[in-house]
């Protein structure tokens, strides 16, 4: 039995909602390994948008839902979320599991994030400021307090007093003005913990046992692979561990009991917040892919950066996670453009790069090399069928497949469940049964 993980191949915001809620319906439990609140996945049902932000998206279609110890919760923002998907019909207490290892956001996070952004001579990340990056500090500072504490009345009480007393001391430290009331948080934290406690367990166990019993688990990662930790544009990435070997870590299973790996890619490539963009395309063009593209985060609302395919970017992120197949959606967002440019290489001082370069000064030096495709200028929007495809579209699909090395197992023509093409014979259809 397949167990996948799915994962974004860009900088995130590439459709992995959609992508998991479709696959979703041939597995039994869908797990979220990594990253916070600040990671919105949108699903479109007939006329009902969801915005998960917390809990996968498989719970949309009646699965287990999990979420991993990787993943740092802002129970508040948990709880709203699970109002807002019970008022929808969803029961999410009966099919949420959430792990007893996975660290707690306090507001006084929101406050640290905020604070360090703003300092003077600091460059700035872009974080939404919700306070994931400076739990995760916590977390590997060995002060944090996991779900297991936070749940338990007599535990949390010791735990948040020393966190909060070191939280004061920071907020002197830096001259904050804002003042904090940590008795009042303390307080209305005990309360979130009384609705949490009662689905809070050994996700990891849970998890491992369904696998040996045959059950079939799919990953869902947040972000992307170029907004990893380790592996993405430092320091301008997420706090977190966004590639496949994430899954392992942030959900507690062996990396033995992975069967695949699927990649989702856009048609053309986004980017929020600061940091470099090769490919980023400025004036008319920019915008006209924003506009077509309804790029706006679905979590903060700001505009997206966006720019042309970027294969350099997509053979590294293929690279380190080890992508069996990949998924290109917002296909028909081109289908306006008389003539796209792709890169297919990239250059520093006029030499021509093997690697992905580590360090930002290179990363903000290169110079894309462009290939021009033509473009189909008819609509894919909606289309189910393959052979249905402009000719041209084709083209550029087998383009990108070819100068990545990679295998393109499914086409994204839409927002909605059924707008979608999957390849017959590709190597995804193996993977997802």
């Amino acid at each position: 039995m397949s167990n996948v993980i799915v994962l974004g191949a860009q900088w995130g915001d590439e459709g992995k909602g959609k992508v998991v809620d479709l696959f979703s319906e041939r597995f039994d439990i869908v797990a979220r390994y990594q990253g916070g609140h600040n990671a919105g996945h949108t699903v479109f049902i007939g006329e009902k948008k969801f915005i998960l932000k917390l809990i996968p998206s498989g719970v949309l279609r009646g699965k287990m839902a999990v979420i991993g110890n990787g993943v740092v919760i802002d129970p508040g923002a948990l709880i709203e979320e699970m109002e807002t998907l019970e008022k929808a019909g969803i029961h999410v207490e009966k099919q949420l599991a959430i792990s007893n290892r996975a660290h707690v956001i306090f507001p006084f996070h929101r406050m640290v994030e905020k604070v360090s952004e703003a300092r003077e001579n600091r460059v700035a990340i872009g974080t939404t400021s919700r306070g994931i990056g400076p739990c995760y500090e916590d977390k590997i500072g060995r002060r944090g307090i996991r779900m297991a504490d936070f749940i338990d009345r007599g535990q949390f009480r010791t735990l948040y007093d020393l966190l909060a007393e070191d939280k004061q001391t920071l907020a002197k430290a830096f001259h904050v003005e804002e003042q904090i009331d940590f008795a009042r948080i303390r307080g209305q934290y005990e309360e979130y913990a009384e609705r949490i406690r009662p689905m809070v367990c050994d996700a990891a166990g849970l998890l491992n046992t369904a696998m040996r019993d045959g059950k079939r688990v799919l990953f869902e990662g947040a972000q992307g692979t170029m907004l990893d930790v380790d592996h993405g544009t430092y320091p301008f990435v997420t706090s977190s561990s966004a590639t496949a070997g994430g899954a392992c870590t942030g959900a507690g299973v062996p990396p033995t009991r992975i069967n695949g790996v699927i990649g989702v890619s856009k048609a053309y490539i986004t980017r929020v917040g600061s940091g470099p963009f090769p490919t980023e395309v400025q004036g008319e063009a920019g915008e006209k892919i924003r506009t077509a593209g309804k790029e706006f985060g679905a979590v903060t609302g700001r505009p997206r950066r966006c720019g042309w395919f970027d294969v350099p970017l997509l053979r590294y992120t293929s690279m380190i996670n080890g992508f069996d197949s990949v998924v290109i959606t917002k296909l028909d967002v081109l289908d306006g453009f008389a003539e796209i440019p792709v890169c297919v290489a990239y250059k520093v001082n006029g030499r021509e790069l093997r690697d992905m370069p580590a360090s930002i000064h290179d990363l903000e030096s290169i110079e894309p090399v462009y290939e021009k495709l033509p473009g189909w200028c008819s609509p894919t929007f909606g289309m189910t069928d393959y052979d249905g495809l402009p000719d041209r579209a084709k083209d550029y699909l087998k383009f990108l497949s070819g100068r990545a090395g990679v295998d393109i197992g499914c086409i994204s023509t839409g927002p909605e469940r059924d707008e979608t093409i999957v390849i017959p014979n590709s190597k995804l259809t193996a993977l997802i049964g």
